[in-house]
């Protein structure tokens, strides 16, 4: 019904930059939060940032003023700018989004499939 797709991880050196996107598509009617999860191998999933609808935004201490995360309401679409990339932040990345599927309904999270992100020292 609801769609999650990430696309922008890859390959990058320590002190580089990478851009991720996620595009949430299907049966929509609202979506609410937005945001971005990574889990490190061996590590449980951490949450790295969150947007709201109004663009209020909250970010893990180990992201802060390194990564930017951002949404195009119109789109569906939740991006993250990630900056002075280090290697302990290799991981897969994954986004949600809260969505409602019909007018009444109840905001459920929805999951993208992951998206690795490796950084080289």
């Amino acid at each position: 019904q609801v769609q999650l797709v990430e696309s922008g991880g890859g390959l990058v050196q320590a002190g580089g930059s990478l851009g991720l996107s996620c595009a949430a598509s299907g049966s929509i009617f609202s979506v609410n939060r937005m945001g971005w999860y990574r889990q490190a191998p061996g590590k449980q999933r951490e949450l790295v940032a969150t947007i709201s609808t109004r663009t209020r935004t909250n970010y893990a201490d180990f992201v802060k003023g390194r990564f930017t995360i951002s949404r195009d309401n119109a789109k569906n679409t939740v991006y993250l700018q990630m900056n002075s990339l280090k290697p302990e932040d290799t991981a897969v990345y994954s986004c949600y989004a809260e969505v409602m599927t019909h007018y009444l309904g109840i905001y459920f999270d929805y999951w993208g499939q992951g998206t690795q992100v490796t950084v080289s020292s």
